[in-house]
């Protein structure tokens, strides 16, 4: 199979890097943005020329945001490579994307615009449970069992894989693999106000955990599979 690899944190960021080494000895082409685009939703770049710049063999830079970077990757690279295509994976995202982040992650958009255009894709993000670093081995390791099980489990047409990994809970934590729903729950909506400006300050891990839901699971230490429509 060949993959198209992108994120929205941008090229040099550590979760691609976990990504192109989980698919080592596989066909690859990797399109990210030049700069992070993290929470630019679906955002696509049409009134302005997008700048591509080539990295090396199968590895570009994109002057534009995460869902810019799936179209020229299909449309354009992968048929200039030739590559046909067969998945776009999205990640690893350094934060959770859950529920209704779907709406607002970048890394999911990119595998939302695969689906337009009738391709599967896995979007995999890893939850931040503290202000310690992540362990990207142990992240790398975790997303490698998930891609493995979902690429025998292609979504149905429309629709796309959403994935996120739970914070470590002890050094001998193995996580279940857990399929479940998405939560349909509001972040938490909370600003400080300064004179007439407003600091957002929700704080992500406080928000609801419905039973049954992704938050839930990966609040709870396992690895959340969500199925998500166009």
């Amino acid at each position: 199979m060949a993959f198209l690899l992108t994120n929205d944190d941008g090229i040099d960021a550590p979760g691609l890097a976990a990504l192109e080494r989980i698919l080592v000895g596989e066909e690859t082409l990797t399109a990210a943005p030049r700069l992070p685009h993290s929470g630019c939703g679906h955002q696509t770049t049409t009134a302005t020329p997008i700048t591509l710049e080539t990295l090396g063999d199968r590895r570009y830079a994109v002057q534009g945001t995460p869902a810019d970077c799936t179209r020229l990757g299909l449309v354009h690279l992968a048929p200039a490579q030739p590559c046909a295509i067969d998945w776009v994976i999205s990640g690893i995202n350094a934060g959770g994307n859950l529920g209704v982040d779907a709406y607002l992650s970048g890394t999911v958009a990119a595998v939302r615009e695969a689906a337009f255009q009738g391709l599967p894709g896995i979007a995999i993000s890893q939850y931040l449970g503290s202000r310690d670093p992540i362990d990207w081995k142990q992240t790398q390791a975790w997303a490698a069992q998930a891609i493995a099980l979902l690429l025998t489990q292609p979504p149905q047409p429309g629709q796309f894989w959403n994935v996120n990994l739970p914070w470590p809970q002890g050094p001998n934590h193995q996580p279940e693999l857990v399929f479940c729903q998405p939560s349909r729950d509001p972040l938490p909506v909370v600003y400080v106000q300064t004179g007439n400006q407003f600091q957002y300050s929700g704080r992500y891990g406080d928000r609801p955990a419905a039973p049954g839901s992704d938050v839930a699971a990966c609040f709870g230490g396992a690895i959340s599979i969500t199925q998500l429509s166009t």
